[in-house]
């Protein structure tokens, strides 16, 4: 006997309207679990049909649905991603001057338009840049810590939109952000099947004022965020596809051996191929990697996860050697599907250094010989060396500044980063009384960040105690990049980081909005007051949005307004 359900195919699943009002919280549904019956005979357990439900679950395929509701599919992540797009590029120039870190890499961007590579600027370089005459260069490479994707993309929007203006320095952070809650959105539909929730996610995304902040000046974080939702989504694509994968394989050899697959076939399951999907995961965090080194962790942290996935995957599908087929069957091709792959992307990251003659340390090898390593190119050595010398600064990071913030205080927004901050005097446009300011301060929507600070723990309870995946993929997310800062104690860090994990924090919020809403065979009433609650909900994260609005992007506004505004002491 074999534990797999006995229902005919089509059984228990919800109907298209009540799946697309589905939630997070039916675990149960989405696995195609409810109400099993655990005995089935073996000839039927080792159909497609009943490979897919054990593995991917029983839920109505997008496909299975009318057009028209077919159309919501793309229309709610659509629009979601337009409300984002339209917080995040009007007045998209203001303030009309570099601010923070915009200082380090727009105009690194623009050495790369002209070099392909960082050079050095004068002193007030930043009056230049500001004034719209950027072409002040030396032609003295620069030292820098950070790898060049982020970098090459602000450079885009210059290329696109002019460098002399902070429209086209600042267009490829307000696209990439806009990008962002759109797949935000998408891989909610995704995991939660669910148009209200996919809705809830990427409206949650696009009015938070970190995220806001983040999109609209030109730092790099936004466009690591970028590259490592993306590689979670290609991931979460690969999952089904593994599994699906893996159903028709041992379905095949069932249906060669009498409705059941031989002994051998069991002992560590089929070889599944290569899992394209997979390697544009890699090819996602190679440019994650190459656009902050933090990249790394998600890296290894959804390594793991697919990991993991495809193990219990076999688990489910009656593989007796699950754990060491798995490893080999699994493992190893997750490991060359990804690393090298992300590797391989990396390196190709740093053309620009490569092709250049006068780029920092490029002939470093060249003066510095190594008998030992003689045999790997002098560029390549040169580029190690780089990558060492960046490294020590990374670990030696620990001068003071006003606005650092220990890793403890970010769920909390304990410190947030003020990026700008002005006090035009009366009579300027937007001020007409004695004192006004205006400001830029990365705090995000406490609507936003707190609940989901505390939907972390609802969601280490659902996933330990239930054993939803969907609640474990969104704490990996969180985990691979948060907790790793917590190992550097003594540096330096920021709040802005977090950005780097804001969208499985929402993920995370929109989980338990789920848990909020109730399965689809609830009571009407409790569906309904479920509704309302969320609904509720997201209006008042909307309003105190709108409230917040004007300290992220720089308005004009009276000062008392301003101090209103500052919730907490530490984040002036």
């Amino acid at each position: 006997m074999t534990q797999t359900s006995t229902r005919p195919a089509g059984a228990g699943k919800p109907s298209p309207a009540a799946s697309s009002t589905g939630t997070g919280a039916t675990a149960e549904e989405t696995a195609g679990t409810t109400s099993r019956a655990w005995i089935s005979r073996p000839d039927e357990a080792f159909t497609v049909e009943a490979l897919k439900a054990r593995l991917i679950g029983t839920a109505t395929s997008w496909r299975d649905y009318p057009a028209s509701l077919r159309l919501w599919f793309i229309l709610v992540p659509a629009l979601t991603a337009v409300v984002a797009g339209l917080l995040r590029f009007v007045r998209l120039e203001v303030p009309h001057k570099l601010v923070f870190d915009e200082t380090y890499y727009v105009k690194d961007a623009y050495s790369y338009l002209i070099s392909g590579y960082e050079r050095s600027w004068p002193d007030k370089a930043n009056d230049s840049f500001n004034a719209g005459n950027p072409d002040v260069l030396l032609n003295t490479p620069e030292y820098v810590v950070h790898p060049p994707v982020g970098k090459w993309m602000i450079a885009a929007g210059m290329w696109l939109f002019g460098p002399e203006n902070p429209f086209g320095w600042r267009f490829a952070a307000a696209l990439t952000g806009t990008l962002t809650v759109l797949l935000v959105s998408l891989i909610a539909l995704k995991l939660f099947r669910s148009l209200p929730l996919a809705g809830a996610a990427g409206l949650l995304l696009a009015v938070d004022g970190h995220h806001l902040v983040m999109s609209r000046t030109s730092l790099l974080d936004v466009f690591l965020t970028f590259w490592v939702l993306a590689a979670f989504g290609a991931l979460l694509m690969d999952r089904d596809d593994g599994r699906r994968r893996l159903a028709h394989r041992l379905a095949r050899a069932a249906a060669a051996n009498g409705g059941q697959p031989p002994a051998a076939a069991l002992l560590a399951g089929p070889w599944l191929g290569v899992r394209w999907w997979r390697v544009a995961a890699g090819v996602c965090m190679g440019l994650a990697v190459g656009t902050k080194w933090s990249g790394l962790f998600f890296l290894a942290g959804f390594g793991i996860l697919t990991v993991l996935w495809d193990l219990n995957a076999r688990r489910v599908a009656g593989i007796r050697g699950w754990i060491s087929g798995g490893a080999i069957r699994d493992g190893i091709p997750a490991f060359l599907g990804m690393v090298p792959v992300a590797g391989i992307v990396y390196s190709a990251t740093w053309t620009g250094w490569f092709l250049s003659d006068n780029a920092y340390f490029r002939h470093w090898a060249e003066s510095n010989p190594a008998a030992e390593w003689s045999w790997l190119p002098d560029s390549v050595r040169s580029l190690i060396h780089y990558h060492l010398e960046a490294y020590k600064f990374h670990q030696g990071l620990s001068s003071e500044h006003p606005y650092q913030a220990s890793a403890w205080s970010w769920l909390v927004m304990g410190r947030p980063t003020s990026f700008f901050y002005e006090s035009p005097p009366q009579g300027t446009p937007g001020c007409n009384v004695e004192k006004c300011t205006s400001a830029i301060l990365s705090v995000g929507n406490p609507l936003v960040w707190w609940p989901a600070a505390i939907a972390l723990l609802v969601l280490l309870f659902w996933w330990a105690g239930r054993r939803d995946w969907r609640a474990g993929a969104v704490l990996a997310g969180v985990a691979a990049g948060y907790l790793p800062w917590f190992m550097y104690p003594e540096r330096t860090m920021f709040y802005f980081y977090a950005v780097s994990f804001e969208p499985f924090l929402v993920l995370a919020l929109v989980y338990c909005l789920g848990l909020v809403l109730g399965r689809s065979s609830d009571p009407p009433w409790r569906r309904r007051s479920g509704l309302y609650l969320v609904v509720l909900f997201l209006a008042a994260a909307v309003l105190l949005s709108a409230f917040f609005y004007p300290i992220w992007t720089a308005e004009v506004i009276p000062y008392v307004d301003w101090k209103v505004r500052m919730w907490m002491p530490s984040w002036i």
